[in-house]
C-alpha cells in the first residue's frame, strides 16, 4: 500500500475544504460500540477484585468512565485541530517525549519494572503516548523529506535513531512488548511512504540479534516462552495466568454464559487491565468475541481508507499509522489472552483500565477523524 504518490499540497485544513459531513461516522461508531462493550466488560472483570480490596465494586468502572469522557474531550480537540499548524509542534514533542520517558526509569518501580509517572489521581504511562506522537513525527518526515529518502538512503538515519531511541528507553522499563509493536507499525509506515525494500529489510535484520540478546538477558523472558509453548507443565507457576485465560475463552461456548457471569474473573489476577479478554470472551462467547475482532477489522479498513482518501502525504501516513497503532495493539493483545502468541503488557484499547491507554487511543482516534473530514482527498 504505497501512499507516497504525488499529492495536491492544498491548505486543505481551511474551513472551506472541511465538513462535518466528510467525517466518517462509521468508523466512530465503531469505537463507540467498543467502549461501551469496555465499559461493561470492566464491571465484570473489576467488580469483585475491587470489593476484595476494599474500593467498592464500582470504584474501577467510575474512574475508567471519567477516562472516557475526558478521553472524548481530547478527541473532539483532535478532530477539530488544524493539522498543518500543529506540524511545527511534533519535534519538540518527540522531544518532551524521550525526557519524559527518561523521568519514567527513575521512578520508584512497581512490581520491579518502571513504566510510570505518578501523578496522585493516576499514574502517566508515557510509553502510551509515544505511539501517535512518533506517527506523527514519522508522517512529518516523509512528507518533508520523500525526495531526499528516495534519493540518498542516509536520509533514513534520521528517523530510524528517533525511533530507535525511543524503543530503547521503553525497553528499559522493561517492556519489550510496546517496542515490538511500534516497530511493526514503524517498518510499515516506511514501506507505505515508499521506502526502498531493502532499506526496509536492514532494519529488520539488525534488530533480530538485539531481540535474542534481550530474551536471553533476562532469564524471566525465555521462561515466559516456555510458558507460552507448554503452559499446562506449570499450571499453579509461571503458566497460571494463561492457563485461567484459557479456561475461561474455553468455557464461554458460543453464546457465552451472560454478562456478569464469568466465573474464573475470580481466579485471573488483576482482570480488569491486560486480560480482560478471556473474562469478556467467558461472557460472551465466541460469537461476542469475534464481534470485537470483526469492530477492531472495521476500524482498519476504514482507517486505510481514510489514509487512502487523505489530501496529503502527511495526513495519509499519520492516519494510516495511528490506525494500525490501534488495531495491531488489539490484535496482539488478543492473541497473547488466547495463547497465539507469549504474554506481554500491552493493554487492549478501549477494553483495559488505564486512563493513560484510553487518552491515547482516543487522541488518535481524533486525528483520524480529522483526516477523514477533509474535502481534498475525495
Amino acid at each position: 500500500m504505497d501512499f507516497a504518490s504525488k499529492r495536491r499540497k492544498l491548505s486543505y485544513n481551511v474551513i472551506a475544504n472541511r465538513s462535518l459531513k466528510y467525517v466518517d461516522y462509521s468508523f466512530f461508531f465503531a469505537v463507540a460500540m467498543l467502549l461501551a462493550l469496555g465499559l461493561v466488560s470492566m464491571y465484570s472483570a473489576s467488580a469483585i477484585y475491587a470489593a476484595n480490596k476494599g474500593l467498592g465494586s464500582l470504584f474501577y468502572v467510575k474512574k475508567q468512565a471519567l477516562y472516557i469522557v475526558l478521553g472524548f474531550v481530547l478527541m473532539g480537540g483532535a478532530a477539530k485541530a488544524d493539522l498543518e499548524k500543529i506540524r511545527k509542534y511534533i519535534k519538540p514533542a518527540v522531544i518532551g517525549t524521550v525526557v519524559l520517558l527518561g523521568v519514567t526509569l527513575l521512578m520508584p518501580p512497581v512490581a520491579h519494572v518502571r513504566r510510570w509517572i505518578p501523578l496522585g489521581f493516576m499514574k502517566l504511562q508515557m510509553s502510551e503516548f509515544a505511539k501517535p506522537v512518533l506517527m506523527l513525527y514519522l508522517a512529518d518526515f516523509f512528507d518533508r523529506s520523500a525526495s531526499r529518502v528516495h534519493a540518498e538512503w542516509r536520509e533514513l538515519l534520521k528517523p530510524c535513531g528517533v525511533a530507535l531511541l525511543i524503543f530503547a528507553l521503553i525497553a528499559a522499563e522493561p517492556d519489550l512488548g510496546t517496542p515490538a509493536l511500534l516497530f511493526g507499525v514503524t517498518m510499515t509506515v516506511f514501506f507505505a511512504a515508499g521506502v526502498k525494500l531493502r532499506y526496509i529489510l536492514a532494519p529488520i535484520a539488525l534488530m533480530v540479534p538485539v531481540l535474542i540478546e534481550e530474551l536471553l538477558r533476562k532469564p524471566y523472558r525465555i521462561a515466559r516462552i516456555k510458558n507460552f509453548l507448554s503452559p499446562e507443565q506449570d499450571a499453579s507457576g509461571t503458566g497460571y495466568q494463561l492457563m485461567q485465560a484459557l479456561l475461561a475463552v474455553g468455557s464461554g461456548g458460543w453464546l457465552g454464559k451472560g454478562l456478569g457471569a464469568s466465573n474464573l474473573r475470580l481466579y485471573l489476577p488483576e482482570p480488569h487491565t491486560d486480560f480482560i479478554f478471556p473474562i469478556v470472551a467467558e461472557e460472551l462467547g465466541l460469537v461476542g468475541g469475534l464481534a470485537i475482532v470483526g469492530l477492531f477489522t472495521a476500524l482498519l479498513v476504514k482507517g486505510s481508507r481514510i489514509a487512502r482518501n487523505a489530501p496529503s502525504l502527511y495526513t495519509s501516513l499519520a492516519a494510516f499509522g495511528l490506525t494500525l497503532v490501534i488495531v495491531l495493539q488489539a490484535y496482539f493483545n488478543l492473541s497473547m489472552a488466547i495463547g497465539l502468541i507469549p504474554t506481554k503488557g500491552i493493554p487492549l484499547p478501549f477494553f483495559s483500565y488505564g486512563g493513560s491507554s484510553i487518552w491515547s487511543s482516543m487522541l488518535m482516534v481524533g486525528i483520524i477523524l480529522n483526516v477523514s473530514a477533509h474535502r481534498g482527498g475525495r
